[in-house]
Formats: C-alpha cells, sequence, structure tokens
C-alpha cells in the first residue's frame, strides 16, 4: 500500500475544502477572527498584501483621471430611502445606529441612551451620500465628469461568514462618476471593468470570464452591471469585480443635475465600481495547495526569504554577513516598480522554520550555508512549483527578475489551464442536472455554458433546485441558436452556470 504524503495543511482540499480553506489563512498567518462576531484581524502579513493591492490598483485607477476622497461611515436613513430598489436590495444587510450615548443602568452596566432623531445607517456602499455632495458640486456640464474613488471600510451583516470571502466589515474601494452624457457613463462602466480584469489577471494571475450579470443579479438600482467571474479549485465561481451603469436613476434621488450646452436642465449619468479583500480570499483558493498558500510574485508582501544555517554555539557573523549582503544586492533589483523584497530568518527553530514560509506562501526561498558561500553558490526552492536545486550566487542575483515573472506566469497558466479542464458546453438538461446534483464538497460541478430563454423563472427554478447561478452572459459569447437548459424555449445566446461563493 502506498505510503500517503504528508501535507502541511489538514484537513487537505479533497477532504474538506472549506476547512481546508481555513486552515490556510490561519497557518499562513493572514488573519484572524476577532471577538466582534463574523469580522476578522487582518494581520501584518496579510495587510501587506492589501497595500499592494491598493497601491498597483490605485495607480490604474489615476491613470483614468480618478482621484480620491472620503465619505462619512454614517449615512442618514432618509438618504438611502431616496433610491427606493437600492435601500429593499440592502435592507437586510444594514447595521443600524439609534443612539448616540452610554449612560449606567440600574444594575451598573452600561445601557443606551440619546436616540437619535433620525437613525444612521453603518455604510454598506456609498452611492446616496456621494450623489449628496455631487449635487452640490455640480451645475453646469462644465462641472463634469466627476471621477471619485474612495478606500474604505463597509458593513453588510452577513450571517454566515468567511475570513476574506464574506465577513460584517470588509475592506474595499468603491468608485463613483457622474457624467454629463450616457455615452460616456458606459463607456466608463466598461474602462473600469478592464482595470479590474487587467489587475486580477496580471497582478494576482487568476483568470477571469468577463460577463453581463442577469437583471435578478444586477446591482439594486442599476440598469447595467459588469462583472469578471474566477473560477476556485473547488470549480465554484467567484466573483471579482464589478462595474455597474446607473443611468439616472441615482442622479435623480440625490438631485444631481446641471445645465447642458444648450442651456437645458438635465440628470447626470452616474456609474459605480468596486473590488474588496474578498479578491484576497480568491486568491488563495486559485493558488494554494496542501501545503499553504502560495502568493502570486507581483503582490507578495516579501519575494524572497533567506534562511541562513546557523551553527548552535558558533560564530555565524559570515553567514550571517553574506545574507545581509545578498539581500542588498537583491533589493537593488527592480521588480515591476517595486524593489525585490528580501526577508532574513535567522530562528533558531530547526526545520519548522522552512515550513512557516513554506505556508506563508513567499515565492522563492534561499538556504545559505558556510558550504554555500565556498562555492559562491545558494540553494534556492520555488513555492509554486516546488523546484529545489543549487544556484550560483550572481546568477541567481541577476536572474531573481525573471524568476519571479516566470513564477507569475506559470500561477496564471495552471490557474487557467484548471478552469479549461473544467468547463463545458450541455445542451442536455439531464446532463445538466446530474452534474449539479453530483457537485457537492471539493468537487462542486464546473463552469457550464448553456443556453437560456431570459426567463427569470427558469433562472430561478435552476437557482432554487441546483444552488446554481447565471454568473454572467459572457461578452465573447456568439449568438447561436439553441433551446433553454430549463424549460426547452428558443435561446439564441449561452450564459454562464456556476455554484459560487
Amino acid at each position: 500500500m502506498a505510503k500517503k504524503n504528508k501535507t502541511a495543511i489538514t484537513p487537505t482540499r479533497e477532504q474538506d475544502y472549506s476547512q481546508w480553506y481555513q486552515e490556510v489563512v490561519k497557518a499562513s498567518d493572514m488573519a484572524e477572527n476577532s471577538p466582534v462576531r463574523g469580522c476578522m484581524v487582518i494581520k501584518p502579513w496579510g495587510f501587506a498584501l492589501w497595500e499592494n493591492i491598493m497601491h498597483d490598483m490605485d495607480a490604474m485607477f489615476k491613470e483614468t483621471g480618478v482621484r480620491n476622497a472620503y465619505f462619512p461611515l454614517f449615512i442618514p436613513l432618509s438618504y438611502l430611502e431616496k433610491e427606493a430598489e437600492h435601500v429593499e436590495g440592502f435592507a437586510k444587510e444594514c447595521a443600524v445606529v439609534t443612539h448616540h450615548k452610554l449612560e449606567k443602568g440600574p444594575d451598573g452596566k452600561l445601557v443606551p441612551a440619546g436616540e437619535l432623531a433620525e437613525p444612521l445607517i453603518v455604510r454598506p456602499t456609498s452611492e446616496t451620500i456621494i450623489g449628496e455632495s455631487m449635487s452640490k458640486w455640480t451645475s453646469s456640464y462644465r462641472d463634469l465628469p466627476i471621477l471619485l474613488n474612495q478606500w474604505a471600510n463597509v458593513v453588510r451583516w452577513e450571517m454566515r461568514t468567511r475570513m476574506f470571502l464574506r465577513t460584517s466589515e470588509f475592506l474595499w474601494q468603491e468608485g463613483h462618476t457622474a457624467h454629463a452624457t450616457k455615452g460616456e457613463a458606459q463607456e466608463r462602466t466598461m474602462e473600469m471593468l478592464d482595470i479590474y480584469t487587467r489587475f486580477v489577471e496580471e497582478h494576482l494571475a487568476m483568470p477571469v470570464i468577463r460577463g453581463r450579470k442577469t437583471e435578478s443579479e444586477r446591482f439594486p438600482g442599476a440598469d447595467d452591471t459588469l462583472c469578471i467571474e474566477a473560477m476556485m479549485q473547488d470549480k465554484r465561481a467567484l466573483q471579482a469585480g464589478t462595474s455597474h451603469f446607473l443611468g439616472q436613476n441615482f442622479a435623480k434621488g440625490s438631485n444631481i443635475k446641471f445645465q447642458n450646452e444648450a442651456g437645458e436642465e438635465s440628470y447626470a449619468w452616474t456609474t459605480s465600481w468596486g473590488t474588496s479583500t474578498r479578491m484576497i480570499g480568491g486568491m488563495i483558493m486559485v493558488h494554494s495547495d496542501d501545503d499553504g498558500l502560495i502568493m502570486p510574485p507581483r503582490v507578495a508582501p516579501a519575494h524572497v526569504v533567506i534562511l541562513p544555517i546557523i551553527k548552535k554555539g558558533g560564530d555565524n557573523t559570515q553567514v550571517m554577513e553574506s545574507a545581509a549582503s545578498l539581500k542588498q544586492a537583491l533589493r537593488a533589483v527592480d521588480f515591476h516598480g517595486r524593489k525585490v523584497e528580501v526577508e532574513i530568518d535567522a530562528r533558531d527553530i530547526g526545520g519548522a522554520r522552512g515550513w512557516d514560509w513554506v505556508k506563508k506562501g513567499i515565492p522563492v526561498r534561499i538556504e545559505l550555508g558556510p558550504r554555500d558561500i565556498d562555492n559562491n553558490s545558494v540553494f534556492m526552492a520555488r513555492r509554486d512549483t516546488n523546484e529545489k536545486k543549487p544556484m550560483d550566487r550572481d546568477e541567481f542575483i541577476n536572474g531573481i527578475a525573471p524568476l519571479l515573472d516566470n513564477i507569475q506566469d506559470t500561477l496564471f497558466q495552471r490557474a487557467l489551464q484548471f478552469r479549461e479542464d473544467h468547463t463545458l458546453s450541455i445542451d442536455s438538461k439531464k446532463a445538466f442536472y446530474k452534474l449539479f446534483t453530483k457537485a457537492k464538497g471539493y468537487e462542486n460541478g464546473a463552469f457550464v455554458y448553456s443556453h437560456w430563454c431570459g426567463s427569470k423563472a427558469c433562472e430561478e427554478k435552476i437557482k432554487k433546485e441546483l444552488s446554481v447561478t447565471i454568473r454572467c452572459i459572457p461578452f465573447d459569447s456568439p449568438k447561436e441558436e439553441g433551446v433553454c437548459i430549463c424549460c426547452g424555449n428558443d435561446s439564441s445566446k449561452r450564459v454562464l452556470f456556476a455554484k459560487a461563493y
């Protein structure tokens, strides 16, 4: 009987994918649950990753003229009520502030006092309060476009939470723009989706499918919602970013009006778009393995860890000096506008030291001892392929940037191949239902392209019976005559079905 390889993470993906994910987050020292139910503490290793995401994405936004601002955490209830469909979409998730102070009660415990004249909502999203400001800033077509973004936290009171993927409070960016014409707003909606696509694929190494949400899945109050969808290793979909064309709905609710070039009064056309720390959850589930996290180099907090081989009670000066000089040489190398970031870990904890960095997902590990110094070499290990080999020290330094690029590309191509291997076109209702009925745990089916008649009833029936949703109507789905996978009525296009997070 073959001996099973021991893994750093238990359970493995195949044994319990959900628990495996939680253990990877814990073992990588990215985050932990907080005392507040449904919220998390993002630890330094995880927050450094988020800082890199913010830095790179923020630069992309600013290249298109977007500027950062900040708006209040609290939104008056009356603001949300201005847009009926919007408030209905978020009502069940809202956290509400009703009092402004605490007083001691008869038993000595603190109790809320000082009831507010109007309840305040802890922002689930900021369309309404940003719209209020835009209405003050806009009087003429010359004041447009307004291109804003804020990096902030939001609260959506989730009942079932999972770190990074779905928490009651999470970090995100939310962009909001106002335009003089419908066409300009629609162009901005697509432009921001293009930026999300480029960032997620080039920086997080996650291949995505671009498309349009069905009417039932649109952002509450939007005329149109565009999205990118990525496949996780359990074949579920994760929505990695959305961009919304809001038409004039929010402009009318917030009274964002201006005088156009013809001298007529008109409502602005607005957009909103956002991504969040859920991208980190997606990155974990797309790339990681049963030994822990695997980090794409473009966003990794550090690229290389040097593990000096230390002799207990001996003179380790030479090894530590060599490690420091290697770090200095590597940090002089440019990697996509960043210095190559290097950690030196000289802890005397035996083999656990290397495994700590495996679980943290650092792209490259280097062992450095007296023999390596004598030979002007290093012993290198890649996290993505687990390749280990000795290398000439100078060759390693000169080749670190191409090596990191190769790791980045390997992760993307591996994820792309995985998605292609688990993507199907199905025309038989029996085969469709059989696939998703059996899809449980690690085997959550596939990405399935099937015909849909456009009926909300069919969409809801499949969702209710199989827990499968239409992830999007892909932009590249060609016109093709067929019949709906649910009712058998005529259909002209395939849509993407999957189970999802």
